[in-house]
């Protein structure tokens, strides 16, 4: 399977609630309904294992079956317009396409 991992943070002036509730529905709808989309989460980073504050504060992750379903959905035109102009929003964002080689599930 292939993974979008986003890690990224808020303008300090951006109504962090508002957001969380925006991206819990309507845009975690969005990014489910994405062709080939087999799940999607969202977290909150709450802080390091020494207690600092996280880089990133929010992390959202997309999973797909193969890379060529991952292409075709987020390298899509539109979703890339988008996330050019979601850049002017958010702060900090990184973005990582992984490949798993091994899953432990409990």
């Amino acid at each position: 399977m292939f993974k979008l991992t986003v890690l990224y943070n808020l303008p300090p002036d951006m109504d962090a609630a508002e957001f969380v509730r925006w991206r819990t529905t309507d845009h975690q709808t969005e990014n489910a309904g994405m062709p080939g989309v087999i799940k999607t989460d969202f977290y909150i980073a709450v802080d390091n294992p020494d207690g600092t504050p996280p880089r990133y504060r929010y992390i959202t992750e997309v999973w797909w079956k193969t890379r060529k379903e991952l292409e075709v959905a987020f390298y899509d035109a539109k979703v890339q317009a988008q996330l050019a102009k979601d850049g002017e929003t958010y702060t900090d964002r990184l973005f990582l396409v992984s490949e798993e080689i091994v899953s432990t599930e409990s």
